[in-house]
């Protein structure tokens, strides 16, 4: 049924219910692994709502998970919800207006009282209310995916809290722990004093902040300059670089601190910058990752100063660290010790990625996954990927490189995959974290708040055991998502069908973390051959564009305007590894494509049907049979490479250079070719009814994986079943029968025997030059584009006989005179 007058509104609607009800893109899990494509999506963060850089991404995946599938492959593409960690523990408190107290008992009646309030809950209260939250920001999200046509199987969505995925990290994690790959220790580790807990250097990001450089003595004439006067107190060593002149006499030396009549030693050290201030730094315990090194390597005393709270200890106990500067500067003024006044500048200071205060390093109790041990096989890891495009490789790399710690995987949080070990509690009344208690795996997964150790009872908790209190850095999980996917833990067929994974999709500022983990969690084998990163999406002040940055915007509207269509076709527009500005004009044109498609399908497939012809031998002959035009051979020409430039474009994971081949030969099919046949189309010119609608099933194949719901639209007016579900067509099939005939795209083959290759496009763009001539004078003349041309006159430039006939049709023109020789040149007469 085509009909009178079609339309884009409400196509998104109709298709996504339409392909839920067939299954069309339910995996089959019948097929080997040779036969599957298997992709790795990112699960998005369950905090709020996505916005129109998730449409881009995400859109980038789907082209390539739909070219797949019509290359013949069995695509598994299924899609997780990242649901745990801290933005959704802070998107909780927000809305329901509470924080968590794990002291305090489950209230089975527990009403949240919204938000505004900080009302005190039990952690068992507090996660039903997270699990509450993210339940229905997952139904919002799966609305939109449906929406912009992600051709996922929704029958295996996972979640990064779900059964399965606590199964698969507790799993990893015992395994891990049994290798010596995971391991418990005492360190100082980067601390966000807002959220309580520990945060990996793979969420640290630099902030520029404001701050100032105080210049100190210490003791007779050494002077130190410190953008934190306030740690003196938890000063241990002076260090200078080794070469340094200056200080060669000090080192090993031993000078007095000011203010608080104590000695430290100045110690030599590669890590000092001679250029940095006056050369000399002091060491504090600490005050930034490099104190670290510093306290480690030279075996320094420690002083602890900051609390888990941020809140000073003595001398200074319950000041803030702003509070404690103050006072600081104030007694270092009056000691004299203070030369001059604080300088102002502007620094890089170190901040957890979701935090507003700077990170503060204490002493505390992590789990943390060996990493600085395997720095080797990870570098080659990376060299082994096939990234898209390349150079996105040099971050991985550069990441690798720059590594200065393991991996800290343990979090002070409560919305997590928890940590499947117990203590037994020692004579003396306190945790032996020497020797854990772990379940089975046959157990998993496991709440040790709740669950007991094998061989304890509930009467047990707190006299023979505890119950370790973290969870799981989010990565921790996320970086299993190949595993949870394919079903590691409880699905041996599937995951042997799917793992390793073809592809990787990701955006480039998650290498340092969801690419970067994932590698380290399989040491035997990269989980997929190719990652294929996004950039990201920029606002007109070209910055990121990001809901953290507070300039996100929600895609809803947009889709209402420019349909789903237009929205992907302007994702379409940005390449891999290509920060792209955000350009609402873009979803503009890609819905004016996607009308197009819709009124030229219409058009095309209401000429009527060509009639079937007798190949060789009587037999019935092959859809493209009786293509014998000039005018048509060069189309299917155009056609033919049309496809080789597309396939060899996806084939590259360049899905704009695609685009950009398929668009441009709608526009020539539409606007050259379809006016320059259409009064032969009319006369029922069997030539032009077969290459029209091979034309048009050409296009719609192409532009399928671009624009998913038109091109169903069209071709489900005369085919059975999803165009999604089409063969891709191929460039060799492009040929000539014996009859001049050229199959139509995804036909198996030439009809009849004999013939030759359907040539070049020449006689298409000559033809198009013209007719193009044609209407350029009647514009400029301001006439209807039915009025005649009296004569055109063509030089140096010969068109084959029906060629000519069709452009005489299409240009109303009455009389032709040819000029041999010369210059190629059209002259119209009108």
């Amino acid at each position: 049924m085509i009909p009178e007058k079609p339309s884009l509104d409400a196509l998104d609607a109709k298709w996504s219910a339409r392909w839920e009800a067939a299954g069309t893109y339910r995996f089959d899990r019948s097929k080997t692994r040779s036969d599957v494509y298997s992709i790795d999506t990112p699960p998005p963060t369950v905090s709020g709502t996505l916005h129109v850089g998730h449409v881009f991404s995400y859109t980038h995946t789907d082209i390539i998970a739909r070219y797949q599938r019509m290359r013949g492959r069995e695509v598994f593409y299924p899609i997780g919800w990242d649901d745990n960690g801290l933005p959704t523990e802070r998107r909780a408190q927000n809305h329901f207006g509470v924080r968590c107290d794990p002291s305090l008992p489950y209230d089975p009646s527990f009403a949240p009282p919204g938000p505004g309030g900080r009302v005190p809950v039990s952690r068992r209260n507090f996660i039903e209310l997270c699990e509450e939250i993210t339940a229905a920001d997952e139904r919002a999200y799966e609305d939109l995916w449906r929406r912009l046509g992600l051709s996922v199987d929704w029958s295996m969505t996972y979640t990064t809290i779900g059964a399965r995925a606590r199964r698969v990290a507790q799993r990893a994690f015992l395994r891990a722990l049994a290798a010596g790959e995971a391991y418990q220790a005492e360190a100082p580790t980067a601390w966000d004093t807002d959220f309580g807990t520990a945060v990996a250097q793979a969420e640290q990001v630099d902030k520029e902040v404001p701050g100032a450089f105080h210049t100190l003595r210490f003791g007779s004439g050494v002077f130190v300059e410190t953008t934190r006067p306030e740690l003196l107190p938890a000063c241990v060593a002076l260090v200078a670089h080794p070469s340094d002149a200056r200080y060669q006499k000090l080192f090993g030396t031993e000078v007095e601190i000011p203010l608080f009549g104590r000695s430290v030693t100045v110690h030599p050290h590669e890590l000092a910058d001679p250029e940095k201030g006056t050369g000399i730094a002091m060491v504090c315990t600490f005050g930034d990752a490099t104190d670290v090194i510093w306290w480690r390597e030279l075996k320094l005393d420690t002083r602890v100063l900051i609390g888990r709270d941020g809140r000073f200890a003595a001398p200074f106990e319950g000041l803030t660290v702003k509070q404690a500067r103050a006072r600081v500067v104030e007694l270092l003024r009056g000691s004299g010790d203070l030369i001059g006044e604080p300088r102002a500048i502007t620094h890089p200071v170190r901040f957890y990625e979701n935090g507003d205060r700077p990170l503060e390093i204490v002493s505390s109790r992590q789990w943390f996954y060996r990493t600085l041990a395997h720095t080797d096989w990870l570098a080659a890891r990376g060299r082994e990927l096939e990234w898209h495009p390349e150079h996105m490789r040099v971050r991985y790399d550069h990441w690798v490189a720059g590594l200065n710690s393991d991996w800290l995987i343990s979090r002070q949080r409560h919305f997590g995959v928890p940590f499947p070990v117990w203590y037994p509690i020692g004579a003396d009344g306190r945790p032996d974290h020497s020797r854990p208690l772990v379940p089975t795996e046959a157990e998993l997964p496991v709440d040790p708040a709740t669950d007991c150790p094998p061989g304890f009872t509930e009467a047990d908790r707190g006299v023979r055991f505890v119950a370790d209190p973290d969870v799981m850095d989010t990565w921790a999980t996320s970086s299993l998502t190949p595993r949870i996917a394919c079903g590691w833990v409880d699905d041996e067929d599937l995951y042997a069908r799917t793992y390793p994974m073809d592809l990787r999709a990701q955006a480039h500022e998650i290498i340092r973390t969801w690419l970067f983990t994932s590698v380290l969690r399989d040491p035997e084998r990269l989980p997929w051959r190719h990652a294929a990163i996004s950039g990201w999406i920029l606002d007109p002040d070209r910055k990121k564009m990001g809901k953290s940055v507070g300039n996100a915007l929600g895609p809803a509207a947009l889709l209402d305007e420019f349909g789903s269509d237009g929205a992907r076709y302007w994702a379409a527009q940005g390449r891999l590894g290509v920060d792209t500005l955000f350009d609402p004009a873009q979803m503009k044109v890609g819905r004016r494509l996607a009308t197009k498609l819709l009124n030229v399908g219409r058009f095309v497939l209401s000429l009527p049907a060509p009639a079937t012809t007798a190949g060789p031998s009587g037999t019935p002959a092959g859809p493209g049979a009786g293509v014998t035009a000039t005018l048509d051979r060069a189309l299917s020409a155009r056609l033919r490479d049309t496809v080789a430039e597309c396939t060899a474009a996806l084939d590259s994971y360049e899905h704009t250079r695609a685009l950009n081949a398929a668009e441009t030969f709608l526009w020539t099919f539409c606007d050259d070719y379809l006016e320059l046949v259409k009064e032969r189309a009319y006369a029922g010119d069997r030539s032009a009814a077969v290459t029209l609608r091979a034309g048009l099933d050409g296009v719609l194949r192409l532009l399928a994986p671009f624009l998913p719901f038109a091109t169903e639209e069209v071709w489900s007016w005369t085919h059975e079943g999803s165009v999604h579900r089409a063969p891709w067509p191929t460039a060799d099939v492009f040929r000539v029968a014996g009859t001049g005939a050229a199959d139509a795209p995804g036909a198996g083959g030439a009809a009849g025997g004999g013939g030759g290759p359907v040539g070049d496009d020449s006689a298409l763009v000559l033809a198009a030059e013209v007719i193009a001539a044609v209407r350029k004078a009647k514009s400029t003349a301001r006439v209807s584009m039915r009025t005649p041309v009296a004569e055109l006159v063509l030089s140096g430039a010969e068109l084959a006989a029906d060629l000519l006939a069709d452009v005489v049709a299409a240009g109303r023109v009455e009389r032709v005179t040819s000029v041999p020789g010369g210059a190629a040149r059209v002259e119209v007469r009108l």
